[in-house]
């Protein structure tokens, strides 16, 4: 499977995602990386690992629905089988999700339902929750609530803050990527009406994670 990632930060786990891809036999192959803001680190990473790199930038279009049709014309140069997003900080328009629905995957810092949206981590320790996480969905036009593919939870520990929280989760989100993203790829995950089903019994990770 061919892969692109849209990223517009670090890249953390656009990171993850490559290193697990140059494994012998893993069934996807990052051939792009395409980010909306030219200074994203990311971009310096992936091109480092030999991968095709872009910028669509969102502040030089008149609308969504404009920055969106560019972003769907430079994946369409790539031959995605399937688009990842990894910290893509854009909402993207139900016109585009339309186009690559059913192939697009991201992963959120929560355990959805709960906290979707941003500042996930405070919003967990406001709430006294003793279990957080993370999810990876399938994206649809409603905001963090495509199906669900994969979870992995973390503890929310007596004293942490925000930065340990997130750092303890971040370390959950690399590795549930990258089985979500093999199992989607090898066909184990796939969706079945409007919930993903897993074919068969899977080794989890080093991680609290469903399947």
């Amino acid at each position: 499977m061919r892969v692109a990632i849209l990223v517009s930060g670090r890249g953390s786990n656009m990171a993850a995602l490559i290193d697990a891809a140059k494994e012998p036999g893993f069934p996807a192959e990052i051939v792009a990386v395409i980010s909306n803001r030219p200074t994203a680190g990311a971009l310096d990473i992936a091109a480092g690992a030999g991968i095709a790199t872009a910028v669509v930038d969102h502040k030089k279009f008149p609308s969504r629905e404009a920055f969106d049709e560019a972003l769907d014309a430079e994946l369409r140069g790539h031959r995605p089988d399937i688009i990842c997003m990894a910290g893509f900080m854009r909402l993207l328009t139900p016109g585009f999700i339309s186009k690559w629905e059913g192939r697009m995957l991201n992963i959120h810092p929560a355990l959805l339902p709960s906290f979707k949206g941003l500042d996930t981590h405070a919003r967990a320790l406001e709430a006294g929750v003793r279990l957080h996480g993370c999810t990876v969905h399938l994206v649809t036009a409603e905001m963090d609530a495509g199906p669900i593919v994969a979870q992995a939870a973390a503890p929310v520990l007596d004293g942490d803050d925000e930065a340990a929280l997130a750092a303890r989760v971040l370390k959950a989100e690399h590795k549930l990527y990258v089985h979500a993203l093999k199992a989607w790829a090898d066909g184990r995950a796939r969706l079945a009406g409007d919930r993903v089903v897993w074919d068969r019994a899977v080794e989890a990770p080093e991680a609290l994670i469903w399947p």
